[in-house]
């Protein structure tokens, strides 16, 4: 479970030091959530939890004529994302949460995310505000995981590690599959209607190059569960941790590719300004 703190912290920065990796990761998924997007109008664009800012860059150079912004609450992210855009005039990053942040300059006609929403520590809280400050039919476009059962990756690493803490009662825990169960997406989605989810399924490429077994665990190691576990397991345990690690990811090596089946949604949504 990552909370707003860690993204603001460490999380954040391994993210941003790893953005060219974590981008490759979702390289199976991201054609189709910026066809998605394409699909839909709007010139003022908020991009929210934009990472190290893909997906808004993206926009900017397909939409010329509109305003993109990337929102994270991540500095190292932010930074990253502007010095990728520093040559794009129509896209612009902000540190800031998009949760409690209103544009200044003009409602927001579409949102956008690549995996960016499933770490609201409050999701009706934040969708209900993303709703309130939208401009009137604006939509949202999004990706999320599906169930964890459903992606590979998270199925033959979670072998490996300890059993997870319980959520400790939160009502939404936030986390990358706290958005697997589309009704309890649409319960998250306080503001929002017309819901549609499109299954995706893709490979989740975790390593490649020159090396790409050392590729792979050089990214697990900063990335997601298993940084987690490198960092906390005791010195006693880590060695054959990583050998288990290692075998894992040499099983799955393809074609100079190490990669594992990887399943989202693609989900689509429009403001709703006459609920509540």
């Amino acid at each position: 479970m990552t909370d707003i703190a860690e993204w603001q912290g460490g999380v954040g920065r391994n993210w941003a030091t790893e953005w060219e990796r974590t981008d490759r990761s979702f390289a199976g998924l991201t054609p189709g959530l910026l066809d998605a997007i394409a699909g839909e109008p709007g010139l003022r664009i908020v991009d929210v939890g934009c990472g190290a800012g893909e997906i808004a860059l993206a926009v900017a150079a397909a939409r010329p004529d509109a305003h993109v912004t990337g929102v994270d609450v991540s500095p190292e992210l932010v930074t990253a994302a502007r010095e990728r855009g520093e040559d794009i005039a129509n896209v612009r990053f902000l540190l800031a949460d998009a949760t409690l942040w209103a544009d200044p300059h003009g409602a927001p006609e579409l949102y956008v995310s690549r995996h960016g929403v499933m770490f609201f520590p409050d999701p009706p809280v934040a969708f209900g505000h993303l709703a309130k400050v939208a401009a009137p039919g604006a939509r949202f476009v999004f990706s999320c995981f599906r169930a964890s059962a459903e992606n590979e990756w998270a199925v033959e690493i979670a072998k490996l590690l300890p059993p997870p803490a319980p959520a400790g009662g939160q009502p939404f825990p936030p986390g990358p599959f706290a958005f697997a169960d589309p009704d309890h997406v649409q319960r998250c989605m306080t503001g929002w209607q017309d819901f549609a989810f499109t299954a995706v399924d893709y490979d989740y490429i975790a390593g490649a190059g020159r090396d790409p077994v050392a590729d792979a665990l050089a990214f697990f190691a900063r990335i997601g569960p298993t940084a987690l576990a490198i960092r906390t397991l005791p010195e006693s345990a880590k060695a054959s941790f990583m050998a288990k690690l290692e075998a894992l990811v040499r099983s799955r090596l393809v074609g100079g590719k190490v990669s594992f089946r990887a399943a989202a949604w693609l989900v689509t949504a429009t403001v709703d300004h006459h609920s509540g």
